[in-house]
């Protein structure tokens, strides 16, 4: 029969509670990379003078930053467990005895400060990722995912009242303006992967391609073309790490004929992938491409597989092109006409303003190097996303309107930029006991795991290069 012995150096002073913390906790190593004392300075015009003494702003942010670090499910529970938690209470700097702030504190600092404070924390973080070599800012990868807005699909309705449609912002009335939610009318009705139209927002993000750093993040509503935000994106790149870009990697969403002459004027190679490519005409299967005509700079004139020129016609100033055609009566006469087109009016051959920068972005678009990052885009970019909704309950939104959504997507943006800090830090250095039996446990695997690992490897890099140049994977 055993008999408890009463442990009483917890109960009498001093106590540190804080060694029980390792020294590899992430709030620790988080504690020692953030500093959040500019909160104070930012925040200073939102409080007066008199009345009641509110909570430090510090421990306001570091509140909200545990939100989403550990994805608690609502701000009630987060209040719940702080007197539970010994890293929350260090990493707030809290007492066993002080008093936590009512669930209430955040939802009023988050009106009264904006988006604006929280978006400065994000672009301190990328400041510390740019002074510890973690960001070159040459390759971007860009990509935006959908996030459900906190409605419900009961909540939509359809406007008929131009009276009400005159309500929407104009962002909205660009987007939908057919549907709109009650319970989030700045939330636009977006069909998911999964088939579900539901009120939804849109997170753009610019990622390193060195450490997979977030460099730029934008929200919108769920209907806005991603397209559209591209050249934006790599402006605010730019500016939040004072790096030029060099190469740019999407996929075929963004690469668009906009996208590609704005890139290359800034000399930006464009590593996306081409929209037109994936766009099949039915009517263009089986007539000569554009490519079989030849373009004549000093005569402004196309030359068809007839021998027929081909004359600058009009100008299409809602696309950007000037289109060409032969005289009338030269197709309808033409012997190549069914293998040439389908139209009745006969061939027309499009030409942008920078239709060579046009080319060049296009050829940069399918050259190898741009298939090859395209592949590396498809699971740095999306193991990004991936960490953001299974650890910090990105893909669904806590609270209601665009200004908060930016609010909880530029706080989930910082603490996956502080985890990628976090694991770049240096840890004291350990015992050469510790030392030696960490490199004795790394040489012991056995055979099989060896040859395992070797032939998942091998897999791995079959299927990565089956696409490329086809050849069939090899059985192992």
């Amino acid at each position: 029969m055993g008999r408890m012995a009463k442990q009483t150096e917890l109960w009498v002073e001093p106590v540190e509670l804080g060694k029980r913390i390792p020294e590899d906790h992430l709030l620790r190593k988080i504690g020692k990379i953030l500093d959040l004392r500019f909160v104070h300075r930012e925040v200073s015009g939102f409080y007066g003078r008199n009345g009641h003494v509110s909570a430090d702003p510090v421990v306001i942010m570091k509140l909200m930053l545990l939100l989403f670090l550990d994805d608690v499910r609502s701000e009630r529970e987060l209040m719940r467990v702080v007197p539970l938690r010994i890293d929350y209470l260090w990493f707030l700097g809290f007492g066993l005895e002080d008093v936590v702030p009512d669930h209430s504190v955040l939802s009023k600092a988050r009106a009264r400060w904006g988006s604006e404070v929280f978006a400065r924390v994000f672009e301190r973080t990328i400041g510390q990722c740019v002074r510890a070599g973690l960001v070159d800012g040459e390759k971007l990868h860009v990509d935006a995912s959908l996030i459900r807005a906190n409605a419900s699909r009961n909540s939509v309705i359809k406007v008929v009242v131009e009276a009400q449609m005159e309500k929407l912002d104009e962002k909205q009335e660009a987007a939908n303006t057919r549907h709109r939610s009650t319970s989030d009318p700045d939330s636009t009705v977006v069909r998911h992967r999964d088939g579900a139209a539901v009120p939804s927002y849109k997170n753009h993000r610019v990622v390193d391609d060195k450490a997979g750093v977030i460099t730029a993040t934008k929200t919108t509503t769920g209907a806005v073309d991603e397209g559209q935000e591209l050249c934006g994106m790599v402006g605010a790149h730019e500016q939040n790490t004072a790096h030029r870009a060099r190469v740019v990697v999407a996929d075929c969403r963004y690469g668009n004929t906009a996208n590609f002459i704005a890139l290359a004027k800034r000399g930006v190679r464009t590593h996306m992938g081409d929209l037109r490519s994936r766009l099949r005409n039915a009517r263009a299967e089986g007539i000569y491409p554009a490519s079989d005509f030849p373009y004549d700079k000093t005569a402004d004139t196309f030359l068809c597989p007839a021998k027929k020129l081909l004359h600058r016609h009009h100008f299409n100033s809602r696309r950007g092109y000037f289109e060409y055609r032969p005289k009338a009566g030269v197709c309808a006469s033409c012997l190549l006409r069914s293998a040439c087109t389908r139209d009745k009016a006969g061939r027309t051959i499009k030409r942008y303003d920078n239709q060579e920068l046009l080319d060049r972005a296009r050829r940069q678009s399918h050259s190898l190097r741009g298939r090859l990052d395209r592949k590396r885009r498809q699971w740095l970019q999306e193991r990004n996303f991936g960490e953001a909704a299974v650890d910090h309950g990105f893909k669904r939104a806590r609270w209601r309107g665009l200004g908060r959504q930016s609010i909880q997507d530029s706080l989930i943006a910082a603490i996956q930029n502080l985890r990628i800090l976090a694991r770049r830090m240096r840890l004291p250095n350990k015992s050469p006991l510790s030392h030696a039996f960490s490199i004795l446990k790394s040489l012991i695997l056995t055979p099989f795991q060896a040859i395992s690992g070797i032939n998942a490897r091998c897999a791995r890099e079959i299927r990565f290069f089956t696409p490329l140049f086809g050849q069939q994977p090899v059985a192992f």
